[in-house]
């Protein structure tokens, strides 16, 4: 029987957690499903647990690959994928068991809705008991949400089911350029044209790490939102007159990235040059813009405060 679901699952050396991991998809109470899992070149005990789940009967299909990045691996994986929708989890992140069965039936709701998403619970990677819910008490907004989203990535990828259709459909699927930015850029185009449905529940636990990407490569995140503009304004040019608050406000996150660097660098001049045009339209700018005329030093004892209260 075809399945339903084609969970997509990327791995790099991910022996750490990946038992943890797959478990949470095995337990799933929705037993329509296949698991699609991309091996990007491991040099850990990646490969050996993976086929002890397959040597268990459970219906992996498995593919194992020179290290190509992460948005090639995406794309390897909706290749090999056979179901309706596509579940996307993250190697390190875990599932709740009634996760895809109070996801799946969202999409017979309106044939319109092709992206599907919930809340998650955050937790430190050194401990579960530091954690805390992504949208606090706070409901995302659901349906059409493109613009939305172009004000703030507030989606977690791991709570995420698509509709494959609306995936297919893409010119382009994952951008194999990005290091960071390329599951926003395929969530913005998708839902430019398909509607959303948000689930309120806890569905997904999502690890947090240190070392990750976004404290490791800070300078790549702005750069690839900038990317991403480019490309939204090329395939669809009515967005400057249709989004222009919504791109302005990306535009200023995009600003306050950057001068986040330049205050880390004490480039003080170019952090009010970059922040000056967009005060009005972001809030949050204002706190940087101030304290680049305080004293460096005054920085640094803040930032020493910070690494202090949030040690893991």
């Amino acid at each position: 029987m075809k399945p339903a679901v084609s969970i997509n699952l990327c791995c790099y050396n991910s022996e750490n957690y990946l038992r943890e991991t797959i478990d949470s998809i095995v337990k799933q109470t929705y037993k329509n499903w296949e698991l699609i899992v991309i091996n990007d070149g491991s040099s850990d005990s990646t490969e050996s647990i993976i086929y002890e789940y397959i040597k268990k009967g459970y219906p992996i299909i498995y593919h194992y690959q020179e290290n190509k990045g992460l948005g090639y691996s995406r794309n390897e994986a909706l290749k090999r994928s056979n179901g309706e929708f596509i579940a996307l989890i993250d190697h390190d992140d875990i599932w709740m068991p009634n996760k895809l069965e109070m996801q799946i039936p969202c999409f017979e709701k309106k044939p319109t809705i092709g992206f599907v998403f919930s809340n998650a619970i955050y937790f430190s990677n050194s401990s579960k008991n530091i954690r805390f819910n992504l949208y606090g008490n706070r409901k995302p907004p659901s349906g059409r949400i493109f613009g939305e989203l172009l004000k703030r990535n507030f989606i977690c990828i791991s709570t995420v089911i698509i509709k494959k259709t609306a995936l297919m459909e893409l010119e382009q699927k994952f951008d194999e350029r990005f290091k960071f930015g390329e599951e926003l850029d395929v969530f913005l185009r998708i839902l430019y044209k398909w509607e959303s449905v948000y689930v309120d529940g806890y569905l997904t636990m999502y690890r947090m790490h240190a070392n990750s990407l976004t404290s490791r490569m800070p300078e790549v995140i702005p750069k690839e939102m900038e990317m991403i503009i480019s490309r939204l304004k090329r395939l669809y040019p009515e967005i400057e007159t249709n989004y222009k608050y919504e791109l302005n406000v990306m535009r200023a996150n995009i600003q306050y990235l950057y001068a986040l660097e330049d205050f880390r660098c004490n480039r003080r001049k170019d952090l009010r040059k970059r922040l000056a045009p967009y005060l009005m339209i972001e809030k949050k700018l204002w706190m940087p813009y101030i304290f680049s005329f305080l004293p460096f030093s005054f920085y640094k004892y803040l930032l020493s405060l910070k690494k202090n209260q949030y040690k893991f």
